[in-house]
């Protein structure tokens, strides 16, 4: 795990457990990682989300999601803006992802949300991560 980008574990970690079909992770927590995770399963792409509280560090304890013959819900899931280069988007400029299939994850001013949510309150933000 690198100190250096959160997020990028986070999704690294989701990605990794979905490939070899595990049923839930734990990770350190973090209120962005928090934050991501939720709009993840409000999405629907994660079945659970919840965090539990430990010494030294809160644990994010996330459960993935799968079809009901055991096919994956998140087919791709990537960084796309890092700690070296941040990505900012407007509104006018969230295409949705696959024909609206797949959702950006925005880190804007209200907060962590989808691009649908960003578009429909009309707010851009950094745009951290793409899932389909």
């Amino acid at each position: 795990m690198s100190m250096t980008d959160p997020i990028g574990d986070l999704l690294t970690a989701i990605r990794n457990a979905n490939e070899i079909g595990k049923k839930s992770l734990v990770l350190p927590a973090s209120v962005l990682k928090v934050h991501v995770a939720q709009v993840l399963k409000e999405e629907g792409y994660l079945a659970n989300v919840s965090v539990e509280p430990a010494v030294p560090q809160s644990k994010l304890k996330v459960d993935l999601k799968y079809g009901p013959d055991g096919e994956r819900v998140i087919r791709t899931i990537e960084r796309v803006s890092t700690p070296g280069r941040r990505v900012y988007s407007s509104p006018k400029e969230l295409v949705p992802v696959l024909k609206g299939l797949g959702i950006y994850v925005l880190s804007t001013s209200k907060g962590v949300m989808s691009d649908r949510a960003a578009r429909a309150q009309n707010i851009g933000g950094e745009v951290l991560a793409k899932i389909y």
